[in-house]
C-alpha cells in the first residue's frame, strides 16, 4: 500500500513542486495546506503515515504542529523542511520526535530517502546538517586559537555573524579573494565538507562556542 502523506508549505510554488515530485515517486499525497493549522487538521482527520511540513508557516509553525502531534500521541511521523539551520530548532525537533529535518536547498535530493527512512522508524537529518551536528561535538572541546590563525579566527567569527565574504572583505579591508582563501583553509582545518555553505552552517551551529573563543 502506498505511503500516505500530508504536505504543507506557505510558498505555493514550493508546495506544488514538492507535491509533484513526491507523487512521481509513487507516494500518495492525501492532503496539502499553506498554513500550519490547516495542516494539523488534515493530520487529525486523514491520519497520514507522514506529514511533510515547512517550519515557518502562519497559523501554526511546523514545530508547533509537530509538538501537537507528539503531545496528542498521533501516529503520523513528522518531517520538517526548512531554510533554518539554528541549533535550538534541531533540539526542539528531536524533543517532539520529528523523524526528518531537511534543508530546503537539498529537499529534492534527499526527500525520497528521508521518507523511506521515516517509514522504517529511522530518523533522518540532511547530510549537511548531520555532518555539522557531529562537527559540533568533535570540535567543542578543541582550542580554535591553536587550530586557526588569528586572521582565520577573526573571519570565522564574522561568518558566524552571517556576514558574506564581501562584507567580511570590507570589514577587514581585504580582497574577497583573500577572504575566500582563508575560508577554504578554515574548512580544511575543521575537516568540513567542501560545499558552498559548509562553513556558514557549521559556524551557526557553533556560534556561542566561537563567540567565547
Amino acid at each position: 500500500m502506498s505511503v500516505s502523506i500530508v504536505i504543507a508549505d506557505d510558498h505555493p510554488l514550493m508546495l506544488r513542486g514538492l507535491s509533484d515530485y513526491i507523487s512521481s515517486k509513487g507516494f500518495n499525497i492525501i492532503g496539502s495546506a499553506e498554513d500550519g493549522k490547516t495542516a494539523y487538521n488534515h493530520i487529525v482527520k486523514l491520519k497520514p503515515d507522514l506529514a511533510l511540513l515547512d517550519i515557518r508557516m502562519p497559523g501554526m509553525t511546523g514545530l508547533e504542529v509537530a509538538k501537537a502531534c507528539y503531545k496528542n500521541n498521533l501516529p503520523t511521523k513528522v518531517i520538517l523542511i526548512t531554510f533554518d539551520n539554528e541549533e535550538h530548532l534541531f533540539d526542539q525537533a528531536k524533543e517532539y520526535n520529528v523523524y526528518g529535518y531537511i534543508l530546503k536547498e537539498f529537499a529534492i535530493e534527499e526527500i525520497e530517502q528521508c521518507i523511506n527512512s521515516a517509514i522504517k522508524g529511522e530518523p533522518y537529518f540532511s547530510q549537511e546538517i548531520a555532518s555539522y551536528l557531529n562537527s559540533k561535538i568533535n570540535y567543542s572541546s578543541k582550542n580554535l586559537n591553536k587550530l586557526l590563525t588569528p586572521t582565520e579566527l577573526k573571519i570565522l567569527k564574522l561568518v558566524s555573524n552571517e556576514m558574506s565574504s564581501l562584507e567580511i572583505s570590507e570589514t577587514l579591508n581585504s580582497s574577497i579573494r583573500t577572504v575566500e582563501k582563508h575560508r577554504s583553509n578554515i574548512v580544511k582545518k575543521l575537516d568540513l565538507k567542501a560545499s558552498q555553505n559548509a562553513l556558514a552552517i557549521w559556524a551557526q551551529l557553533n556560534k556561542e562556542f566561537i563567540k567565547n573563543t
